[in-house]
């Protein structure tokens, strides 16, 4: 599953880990990324998307269809 949000467009971070001797390896930062099935009235159907957890509760507090229309928008397919 590649870590990258649909709505928020959350995507990996990079950066270093730092040894205890503070020595730098690459390493990077993943969002929280699930897949969650939604319901999506005005088609009648599931829609499957991949999102954050503060995506989630985005969804939560706006509704699928809006949220459904947020990613169209940002050219996104559902």
């Amino acid at each position: 599953m590649s870590a990258h949000c649909q709505l928020a467009g959350s995507k990996p971070g990079f950066g270093n880990k730092v040894s205890h001797s503070h020595r730098r390896t690459s390493r990077r930062f993943d969002p929280n990324v699930q897949r969650k099935r939604y319901w999506l009235p005005g088609e009648g159907r599931y829609v499957r998307l991949t999102l954050s957890t503060r995506a989630i509760r985005t969804v939560d507090s706006i509704g699928v269809e809006a949220a459904v229309a947020r990613i169209r928008a940002r050219g996104g397919e559902v």
